[in-house]
């Protein structure tokens, strides 16, 4: 398959499992499931499966992760990212380690990162990190949700 494969972070596959998830934002994954072009690396995977509400939900979101394509975290992705973040932080940048991590993994990998988290672009901008913003589409529906409360925007 000549696609590229897209490294989904957690602040895009939180409200993906939610059944109220934002539903642009399920159909943008439902396609690349779809299309097996998913990858997850452990890091992600933490973050999944440590939000988990109960045990039943652990091992269903377990069984389900499986499928994906699985990117290790090696000693030249932890080199990596440490250089990134002596880097970003040179230029002013202060980021979330886990943040650079996944980052770097995408790097290294040459793998698309969808997202919701504005730490990505900063990123981006300093590196040639190939992203994809979902965070409009996430920020909207609570924007709808004051709109239709309070009848302002903020």
């Amino acid at each position: 398959m000549n696609e590229q494969l897209v490294l989904i972070d957690s602040s895009v596959w939180i409200p993906v499992l939610r059944k109220d998830g934002h539903p642009l934002i399920k159909g943008k994954v439902r396609k690349l499931l779809e299309a097996d072009l998913v990858a997850i690396t452990p890091i992600i995977q933490l973050e999944l499966l440590g939000g988990a509400k109960t045990e039943n939900e652990y091992k269903r979101l377990k069984d389900r992760l499986k499928v994906l394509h699985h990117v290790p975290i090696t000693e030249n992705e932890w080199e990596e990212a440490a250089y990134n973040a002596f880097r970003l932080r040179r230029k002013g940048k202060s980021i979330p380690y886990t943040d650079i991590l996944i980052a770097t993994v995408a790097l290294v990998h040459d793998l698309v990162l969808l997202h919701a988290d504005h730490h990505f672009e900063l990123i981006a901008s300093e590196t040639p990190l190939k992203t994809e913003s979902l965070i409009n589409p996430i920020a909207q529906p609570s924007m709808k949700k004051m709109t239709k409360r309070d009848g302002k925007k903020s």
